[in-house]
């Protein structure tokens, strides 16, 4: 029965995070005509309306209360941070690239959690974390200003989304979990509302599609993410979200006609085998996630 429940968790992860892929290529079609703030905005009026009802199925919206809205303002800012620089990566760099880049958000994570969080930092944890980084430079090979572009923009959105783990691993016990998720959401998806005026392109037929697609692909990933996590343990579930780098080259192969070299695939060997070593040490997995999650 425990292998087969592990069996499951490992089904819905790798479906889940097969929708994540999906929703970062909508995403990186989608931004090569409007703006990363109105993408931005269409996710967030999608996500908003699930994490409240979630909420309300789990004991009501007083869950959304909180006594510390000046911590949900600053994730949030982050957040936007997040979400902003990520589409705006997408459409910089090649899918393959993006993802590798942003696969190094966890080892940001482990170096966030001494200064922020005072947490010792294991030495062969530190190790990893530099082998993951030296990772990222074989993948970005610095030259090319447009693909230093795309990759310090992709990188900017990994340690925003850490910085937004990192207080989540902070704050979290005293504030529900609801209402971490909530305002998270709600305030990039005001500040990206407050901007619609300038930047707002009316989509165009399937463009639509794709707005409302990579809204509902963001909520089914969601949803098999955490159905993952109930069935198999962390450590069992999490590293399959590393099958994201597959996805990634087949979807950016079809598409794009985009092809990694073969330096691309050592440089992401580096980074997903240090993430997985830092996972190991550390089991809070669930909180080590990349950007697009």
């Amino acid at each position: 029965m425990h292998t087969q429940s592990s069996l499951k968790g490992i089904g819905s992860m790798c479906l889940g995070v097969l929708f994540l892929a999906l929703g970062d290529a909508v995403s990186k079609w989608l931004g090569e005509v409007h703006s990363p703030l109105q993408i931005m905005f269409f996710r967030s009026l999608v996500s908003l309306p699930l994490i409240a009802a979630l909420a309300y199925a789990s004991g009501g919206l007083r869950k959304l209360g909180t006594r510390r809205p000046g911590v949900h303002l600053l994730r949030g800012l982050i957040y936007t941070g997040t979400m902003g620089f990520f589409v705006l990566g997408l459409t910089l760099l090649p899918l393959a690239e993006a993802t590798a880049i942003a696969f190094v958000a966890p080892l940001f994570v482990t170096l966030l959690s001494f200064p922020v969080l005072g947490e010792r930092i294991e030495r062969s944890v530190l190790v990893a974390s530099l082998i993951g980084f030296v990772g990222v430079v074989i993948v970005i090979r610095p030259g090319s200003s447009a693909l230093n572009t795309g990759a310090l923009t992709m990188l900017a959105a990994a340690l925003c989304y850490a910085l937004t783990m990192v207080t989540a691993r902070r704050y979290g016990a005293r504030e529900h979990l609801w209402a971490m998720l909530f305002y998270v959401a709600l305030i990039p998806m005001l500040i990206s509302a407050a901007t619609l005026p300038w930047v707002w392109q009316t989509p165009q037929g399937s463009e639509w599609v794709g707005f409302i697609g990579s809204g509902v692909l963001g909520v089914g990933a969601i949803a098999f993410i955490t159905l993952a996590f109930r069935h198999a343990p962390a450590a069992v579930a999490a590293p399959f979200d590393y099958t994201a780098m597959l996805w990634a080259v087949l979807l950016g192969w079809w598409f794009w006609g985009e092809i990694p070299d073969i330096w691309v695939w050592v440089g992401s060997a580096l980074i997903i085998g240090s993430g997985l070593a830092v996972a190991y040490h550390d089991r809070r997995t669930t909180l080590k996630r990349r950007p697009t999650a």
